[in-house]
């Protein structure tokens, strides 16, 4: 899928659903959609003391410092796999996304260089690789699942990849990636 096609399924401004924000810690991820390969993701250092190992966007809480949520993703980009905020173009908002332990994300979708430059912070992140479009594309997937944690049933979407399982608040942000890209959203 190359840059226009790209811009036409997701034009600037994207409408998103704000939820409120309660007792959750406000957090952003930057979704990176680079034209002609597909959505970056990232690799969680095992170092890390929430979701390590675990495959996410990148992105984290929104400092005070942060002037909106665009700020705190393209930062947390910047501080975790070295992405040039000046090279990346913001189209707009994904649905916020409430996790089980407790954390408000606000999903930023943006368009990167092809062949961006990408120096991983090892200390927060393993691997930076892609999900091809063909996948968020296909309609079959994603798979859901339902796991109990305490007795409560908790649906989730995983999707398939050769080398990571892609699971969780990803996986639910990458699904409403999808059907907008399937125009289905």
């Amino acid at each position: 899928m190359n840059e226009a096609e790209l811009r036409a399924r997701l034009p600037a401004g994207l409408a998103h659903n704000q939820l409120l924000l309660a007792d959750n810690r406000p957090a952003a991820v930057l979704v990176p959609l680079e034209p002609g390969r597909g959505v970056w993701l990232t690799r969680r250092s095992g170092k890390m003391t929430n979701h390590a190992g675990q495959v996410s966007f990148p992105g984290g809480k929104v400092d005070p410092g942060d002037v909106s949520v665009e700020a705190a993703a393209l930062r947390e980009a910047w501080e975790e796999i070295g992405l040039a905020p000046a090279g990346v173009n913001i189209l707009g908002r994904l649905d916020d996304h409430i996790t089980g332990t407790g954390f408000h994300i606000t999903p930023v979708v943006a368009l990167v260089p092809r062949g961006a430059a990408v120096h991983v912070a090892s200390d927060e992140v393993a691997e930076v690789f892609c999900l091809p479009f063909e996948v968020l594309l296909d309609p079959m997937l994603p798979r859901e699942r339902v796991a109990y944690v305490n007795e409560d049933e908790r649906q989730f979407y995983v999707w398939p990849h050769e080398d990571h399982v892609i699971w969780g608040a990803t996986g639910g942000i990458l699904r409403r990636l999808a059907l907008l890209l399937r125009g289905e959203g």
